[in-house]
Formats: structure tokens, C-alpha cells, sequence
């Protein structure tokens, strides 16, 4: 069957809808914008407006017999050679829960490499499934995590032949990918799926010089974030499936389990019109991509104090299998300062806002959406920190663990811990304790702490001084980490 990627089945039923003067007595209740709060109209646009319809009953019938949206996933899943695709508009996070639960259920077992996103461990609280985690490859020279290794999770099929699965985050937020055909082959030679936590890696299928995607490397089931890496709306996410290790039954039963049952049609829309964007152009504009990131590195370079970290930093034994170029990771250690005030001052003297921060870096992410404009202004701004730089006030020192102090013992299941009777205690008392709450640097968002993990003082030390050095922590119910939730009843 011929498939024409030149259609876009969202929004050409949008373009339809309006051209027919539907008149609308259902939700949402803005009515077209003419409802909507003059000063909102004033900021936001009408075009907003006008783009919010109704999925059901609105941009299909009320019987979705026009399969405006099954039409949209198709034409992703050819996309990416994927056997089916679901749209997601509520991100990622939901995605990846929908994937556990159609892979494991309450007290089975899921190996999860422990750099997972803290979305992943919301599933985990959610189902009662129980992780076996995986160690990433720790660069202790750099201080961050890479994805593990197949023999890794080789290893955890070894200890754990029961469990039901795998899960892997590749790309990770710094670009570093693991390689998925030979963590798919452990899985499969078990007759186990794989899934893959690809937020990070919308382009991936588009351009053959960047690394492996999930479907092409044989994983069961693929989550995708378009508004990460790709030119979706925020929350606009799909999970892709192959295989018949899965059934799309199933997973579609799962999803709809936590699924909106309102979904956004401009979030639908900014993912038909991504697909159909990447189809028809997609190594076109990525290739000028690269090119723009390769001239953005090279410069960065050259400015005293800062280095990019690259495949040679990331890839080799014990390290990363493979790299992607266009998150922008920028090593600060050579001006003194942390991530965390170059971010600051790079918002509040240059209006340049990073993405990745942390202890010792920023990652300023580069897409089809940047240009030598764009760049340019990057590449002013972090001059300009590099001469500011020495001025600036030194940050108090973010006491980063080792490797083998970061990881704590998993004591109790994370939805018991999370569910169960807790107390808060204060933050030097903790330590011995179990945590019965997730405690997350952000950005990337992988938890340094899990409910049902015991609390050592290497990691509640890095948290405290974290926080006083500026790192953001959103989820623990003490935001001044002054106190610490704890399963109730002495030790765990």
C-alpha cells in the first residue's frame, strides 16, 4: 500500500472544520476564543483558540468514523517503521507508565537501568511493580551516568529470570545512547521485551549519521517526546510499538487506563504536522542541523574555560556506545563556577536560557529550529560569561558522591513505601532511614533518591549542598530540605 506523507488526516480535518463554520455546543467552553479573556486572546492569539476543538463529536464525529486520529498514527508509525503508534498528549511520562503496565504487572519484576527518568519510577509507584535495577556506566571523572551496557542487563536476567522485561533510557539528556540491538538480543533470546525510554531522540529516524533509534534496533516498545527534540507542542509524545511480544490491544488498553479522555487536537496537530515535516524534509534539515551544532562546538572550543564534551568524552570502554551532537554539553570547570550560576547569569544578562544544568555543566540543546541567528546569540552570550566569569561569586561546592556511594539499597517496593504510614524527620536524622518520598535534581530529572531506597549521608550531603549551590529539587515536601519523609517506624 502506497502511503502518501505529504497528508497530514489532523490538520486537514481542522482546516475542514473551520471551513465548514461548525457552530459548536459542547466543550471547550471558549467557544472558538470568542468566550476566551480579552487580555489571553491579547497574549496568546486567537489561532490558539481556534485550534482547540473537540476531538470526538468536533474534529471527527461523534463516533470517530472519519479516523482522523488513527489515519495521524499511521502515518507516524510508517514514519519510523513502527507496526503501530499511539499519540500521547499528556508527554512523555504518560507514555512510558502505559509501556510498564503493558509489560509488568503489581510485585512482578522489570529490570530498569537506575539513570531512568523520575516518570519511570512514578509507574513504579502506580503498578507495584518491582525494579531490579541495572547499574548505568558511571564516568567518575565527569560525574554523570551513562546507559548500561547489554551484559549488564545480561547479568540482571541471570539474577532475575522471572522478570517480565527490560527498560532503558537512550538517549540520555547529555546525549549519550546506549546500544539497543544488543541489549534487544538479551531481551529477546528470552522472549522478554524491550523498552525504550527515547524521549530524547524524536530525530533519530531522520538522518542516517545519527545514532540507532528504538524501532530500527529492534526494541518491543519506543516513547518518544516530539516536543523535546523534534517541532511538537509541549506534551506531545507517541510510543511506538513492533513486535508481537506486545499486542497493540494491550498496550492500548493500558494507555487508555491514564490516558486524558480530553486530549488537546493542537497537541495532535503539532504531531501530524512534525511527521509530515521529518517525512518529506526531515534529512534535509537535520543535515543542516549537524552541520550548524558541528560550528557551534567548534566555537564553544575556543572560548577560554569552557570545553564541549564530545564522542571522545562520552564513548569508549566503560563509557557511552554511542553519541548524539546536538545536545551541547558544555563542561564549565575550566572558569570556576557551577552550571547552575552560568545558568542565572546567562537568563538574567543575555535573556539565553540553558536546558541541561547542573554541578559542573549546561547543555544548550541545538534543533531544526535554530539557525546562524540563533547560534550567534548563543555564542555572544557564553562569551560574555567567560569574561564575567571571574567576577562572579563562587558558588559553595556541590559535594558529588562516587559512583559506588550514589547507589542505596532498594528496602522496601516503591508504591509501599510511597502509600505507607511516613513521618518526617529532620534532614541529619535520616540517614539509615528509608525514603518514602523521590527527591530529584531537575533538569534531567532522574531521582537521586527513590521511595523505599535507605538514606545514606553521601547522597543526603550532595542534596543539601546541591540545593545551597543552587540546584533545583521540585519534589520533596520539604523544598528547603530541611526535613526528610520517611517510612514511619524506626529504620524500615
Amino acid at each position: 500500500m502506497t502511503v502518501d506523507h505529504g497528508r497530514a488526516p489532523v490538520l486537514e480535518a481542522l482546516e475542514d472544520y473551520h471551513r465548514k463554520g461548525r457552530l459548536g455546543f459542547s466543550p471547550p467552553g471558549h467557544k472558538q476564543a470568542r468566550g476566551a479573556d480579552p487580555g489571553v486572546r491579547a497574549v496568546l492569539g486567537d489561532a490558539v483558540f481556534l485550534g482547540d476543538v473537540l476531538a470526538s463529536g468536533g474534529l471527527d464525529d461523534r463516533l470517530t468514523r472519519g479516523q482522523v486520529l488513527e489515519r495521524a498514527q499511521e502515518l507516524m508509525a510508517d514514519a519510523v517503521h513502527a507496526d503501530h503508534t499511539f499519540f500521547s498528549t499528556c508527554g512523555s511520562s504518560l507514555s512510558v507508565k502505559a509501556a510498564m503496565l503493558s509489560v509488568a504487572g503489581p510485585h512482578e519484576k522489570l529490570l530498569i537501568g537506575r539513570d531512568a527518568h523520575k516518570s519511570v519510577v512514578a509507574g513504579l509507584i502506580l503498578s507495584g511493580i518491582e525494579p531490579v535495577w541495572v547499574e548505568p556506566r558511571w564516568d567518575a571523572e565527569r560525574h554523570l551516568a551513562h546507559p548500561p551496557s547489554a551484559e549488564e542487563f545480561e547479568r540482571a536476567f541471570d539474577a532475575h529470570p522471572q522478570a517480565r522485561g527490560a527498560l532503558v533510557t537512550s538517549p540520555t539528556p547529555y546525549g549519550s545512547c546506549a546500544d539497543l540491538r544488543a541489549i534487544a538480543e538479551v531481551c529477546h533470546r528470552r522472549s522478554r521485551p524491550l523498552i525504550v525510554d527515547e524521549a530524547w531522540g524524536a530525530h533519530l529516524p531522520f538522518h542516517p549519521d545519527l545514532p540507532s533509534w528504538a524501532m530500527d534496533a529492534g526494541a518491543d516498545i519506543c516513547v518518544t517526546s516530539i516536543h523535546k527534540m523534534g517541532s511538537g507542542l509541549e506534551q506531545g509524545s507517541v510510543f511506538h510499538l513492533r513486535g508481537d511480544l506486545v499486542t497493540p490491544a494491550l498496550l492500548g488498553m493500558r494507555a487508555d487506563l491514564l490516558d486524558t479522555t480530553s486530549p488537546s487536537v493542537l497537541i495532535h496537530a503539532g504531531l501530524d504536522g512534525w511527521r509530515r515535516q521529518m517525512a518529506l524534509r526531515g534529512k534535509e534539515l537535520l543535515g543542516a542541523t549537524l552541520d550548524l551544532a558541528a560550528d557551534v562546538r567548534a566555537a564553544v572550543e575556543e572560548i577560554d574555560g569552557m570545553h564541549v564534551d564530545g564522542r571522545d568524552d562520552f564513548c569508549g570502554p566503560g563509557l557511552a556506545d554511542d553519541f548524539d551532537p546536538l545536545p551541547c554539553v558544555i563542561e564549565l570547570d575550566g572558569l570556576g563556577i557551577t552550571g547552575y550560576r552560568a545558568a542565572d547569569w546567562l537568563r538574567e544578562h543575555r535573556s539565553i536560557d540553558a536546558h541541561l544544568v547542573d554541578h559542573r555543566r549546561i547543555g544548550m540543546q541545538i534543533t531544526l529550529g535554530d539557525d546562524r541567528e540563533t547560534t550567534g546569540e548563543l555564542l555572544s552570550a557564553l562569551r560574555d560569561l567567560a569574561r564575567a566569569a571571574r567576577d562572579l561569586p563562587g558558588a559553595p561546592r556541590v559535594a558529588v558522591p562516587s559512583p559506588g556511594e550514589l547507589r542505596m539499597e532498594q528496602a522496601l517496593l516503591p508504591r509501599d513505601a510511597f502509600f505507607g504510614p511516613a513521618e518526617d524527620v529532620p534532614v541529619g536524622e535520616a540517614a539509615g532511614r528509608v525514603a518514602a518520598e523521590m527527591i530529584t535534581p531537575y533538569p534531567p530529572g532522574i531521582p537521586a533518591v527513590l521511595p523505599g531506597e535507605r538514606l545514606t549521608e553521601p547522597v543526603l550531603r550532595y542534596l543539601r549542598t546541591g540545593l545551597a549551590g543552587g540546584m533545583n529539587l521540585p519534589d520533596p515536601t520539604d523544598p528547603a530540605l530541611e526535613t526528610v519523609r520517611v517510612v514511619a517506624g524506626g529504620t524500615g
